[in-house]
């Protein structure tokens, strides 16, 4: 499987609570925190519903 870079570029402040949960389940805390996933289904639906805070690339 490939591998997505996860950036987050938005603060969470003034955000909904469900979008604050979301980027915590994701494992970002504060602006500029990067992780590393594997691309599926359950990564990617995160993804898709925060979609403007983060800064998503791919990986080879």
């Amino acid at each position: 499987m490939s591998k997505i870079k996860v950036k987050l570029i938005k603060g969470l402040a003034g955000k909904l609570n469900k979008n604050k949960k979301i980027i915590k389940a994701l494992g970002l805390k504060k602006i500029g925190d990067e992780k590393i996933f594997e691309k599926n289904d359950a990564i990617m639906g995160m993804i898709k519903k925060v979609s403007f805070m983060l800064e998503v690339n791919e990986m080879k």
